[in-house]
């Protein structure tokens, strides 16, 4: 039986406590050790956020982390919202950096990764305050070596197209943080039972945002039509790259508000797609979109040739056969 996508860890992991007024010193220590009081702010109240990048190897024996500045300064980002205690940024890169090297040995050969997660959360033992930030906190490095993403085969995926609920809270999505996905995973149960679908893609009062994981992508012709960003959902790292991509293949990107009406027209065209982008899958195909109870093919309902075309343009930079062009990877 295959193992799931990120349920394997390295045996150690990174870890530093903020006391109120400090960070202590930088611990490597067995990955089950974390030890909390049972009313520690994250417990009641959710104060938590974390971040997910991947390192990948190259032919040459090297290993590379893939965009950590744009990760960092989300993360940084996401506690502050979240009114955590502030984190530095180079010291987070450098604490990043320095828990891959220490398991360098142990990052997969392509098409595999080391997948880095680096979380944040409050641990005042404090049930009294809902209305009160954390003042101590917790920062970890957590490593999980991962196999390809599509080991079971590649497939069109199928969504429901949701026009009443919201993923998360709009002023919120920005914010990866825990409760965002956990709003989100009731009504994908849900939809999974009832449409026998993958993901949902939110579109509150028609207007096409994020699916409960993953960044949304309509690719029509040599366009690439995707939601502008705002405070609602999550300005993905793996979104970002692949627009960039598009564009330097020649490609028009135009970020703006998408109806579900527009969506459903569109993908018609027998040379429309649409993609899901996300760190773990990087760009999965959508090949079929259930709404109001009627399925809608998306172009001719299988895999499309420019949702490959892009993920491999990017895998290939990740895995060091490509330039990087952009100065996305970091040496470990």
């Amino acid at each position: 039986m295959a193992t799931a996508f990120g349920s394997v860890f390295m045996p150690e992991m990174s870890i530093t406590w903020f006391d109120g007024s400090s960070w202590s010193a930088v611990e490597m220590v067995p990955s089950n050790s974390i030890q909390l009081h049972p009313g520690a702010h994250v417990l009641h109240y959710a104060s938590t956020c974390f971040e997910g990048l991947k390192a990948f190897r190259h032919a040459d024996g090297s290993v590379k982390v893939f965009r950590i500045d744009r990760n960092v300064a989300r993360l940084a980002q996401s506690a502050r919202l979240l009114a955590l205690p502030e984190l530095d940024e180079g010291f987070v890169t450098q604490m990043i950096l320095d828990t891959v090297k220490r398991f360098e040995s142990d990052v997969p050969q392509p098409p595999g990764s080391m997948y880095i997660r680096p979380t944040l959360f409050g641990t005042e033992p404090a049930v009294g305050k809902a209305a009160a930030p954390s003042e101590t906190a917790c920062f970890y490095v957590l490593l999980s070596p991962v196999g390809d993403y599509f080991a079971g085969g590649d497939r069109a995926l199928r969504i429901l197209v949701e026009d009443q609920g919201l993923r998360c809270a709009p002023h919120n999505g920005m914010i990866k943080s825990g409760g965002n996905y956990a709003s989100a995973l009731l009504p994908t149960m849900k939809a999974k039972a009832e449409h026998k679908v993958d993901q949902v893609l939110f579109c509150p009062n028609g207007d096409v945002q994020e699916t409960g994981a993953a960044n949304f992508l309509l690719i029509d012709g040599d366009e690439v039509i995707t939601r502008s960003l705002d405070d609602s959902f999550l300005h993905g790292v793996t979104r970002d790259s692949v627009l960039t991509i598009a564009r330097d293949l020649g490609m028009k990107v135009t970020e703006r508000t998408i109806t579900v009406d527009e969506m459903l027209e569109r993908i018609k065209k027998p040379g429309c797609e649409a993609a899901l982008s996300g760190t773990a899958a990087v760009l999965a195909p959508v090949g079929t979109m259930v709404y109001q109870d009627k399925e809608y093919k998306v172009g001719n309902g299988g895999i499309g040739e420019t949702t490959v075309k892009l993920r491999t343009a990017l895998n290939d930079i990740q895995w060091g056969k490509a330039e990087d062009k952009h100065g996305w990877l970091t040496d470990v």
